[in-house]
């Protein structure tokens, strides 16, 4: 059996607790995304507990987040279960791996019962696997975040996030530190699709409505809204390679 390292937060999690905690939320993975979700969900008074792989990210959030962090793996019931996921009203997975987001959901609701389940999906193809499955599905962070706070569906959410009559979507793609053809670019230089917009900018916690002379930068959110056949030539204008593959194999 592993052994469980808990870390609190060192400003002390019991005097959190004497709030009245709206809804009792556990998190799937620390990176940028799940760091976000933690600390956003845990300032507006809700029961948080994150489970992180990385004891060094764990530490870090333990010194900062008014959350309980479990350092383990989201797909092992044994670290689900000192989660307490039995009283989890919602389990969001949010890891950079499609695979194991799945995987998480499924357990926390087929051994512990989690009425709603939210995933961040890496690879918009296999969004749909997903809600076949039960889990909600999305890739922005934003829309993750309004799903967790709110009694809306998906589909009411999404909604304000994609015009499926226009064929159009919203997609926010996390720039990454190294390998992007579009840092260091200006805005106007990137060479998007006629069908794509930017709409904003997030870059250290401030969000930038973008014009054309601004740079693009290592670590930045960008959110635009593009045409749905053109979504994977604004990925690639950012990202400089192919979109991933969908999961192979059946459902069942």
């Amino acid at each position: 059996m592993p052994q469980l390292r808990p870390f609190r937060n060192l400003r002390g999690i019991s005097g959190a607790r004497k709030r009245v905690k709206e809804i009792y939320i556990v998190i799937g993975g620390a990176g940028k995304v799940g760091s976000f979700l933690a600390e956003r969900l845990a300032d507006r008074g809700h029961a948080v507990t994150v489970i992180e792989k990385k004891e060094k990210t764990c530490r870090a959030l333990a010194t900062s987040l008014d959350a309980i962090i479990i350092h383990g793996d989201a797909c092992d019931s044994y670290y689900q279960e000192e989660a307490q996921m039995n009283r989890a009203h919602i389990f969001t997975a949010v890891t950079g791996d499609d695979d194991d987001n799945m995987v998480a959901c499924q357990l926390a609701s087929s051994s512990f019962g989690v009425p709603r389940l939210i995933a961040r999906v890496n690879n918009p193809k296999n969004e749909e696997i997903f809600r076949l499955i039960g889990i909600d599905a999305v890739s922005s962070t934003s829309i993750i975040a309004e799903l967790i706070e709110s009694k809306s569906s998906v589909g009411e959410v999404i909604t304000l996030h994609m015009m499926h009559k226009g064929r159009l979507a919203m997609v926010e793609i996390d720039v990454p530190e190294t390998g992007s053809p579009a840092c260091g670019k200006a805005v106007r230089e990137l060479g998007l699709p006629r069908d794509c917009v930017l709409v904003s900018i997030e870059r250290e916690g401030e969000v930038l409505v973008p014009k054309g002379g601004d740079l693009i930068l290592p670590g930045d959110a960008v959110v635009a809204v593009t045409s749905l056949d053109k979504e994977n030539d604004f990925r690639q204008a950012l990202l400089g390679e192919a979109p991933p593959r969908a999961l192979e194999g059946d459902i069942r």
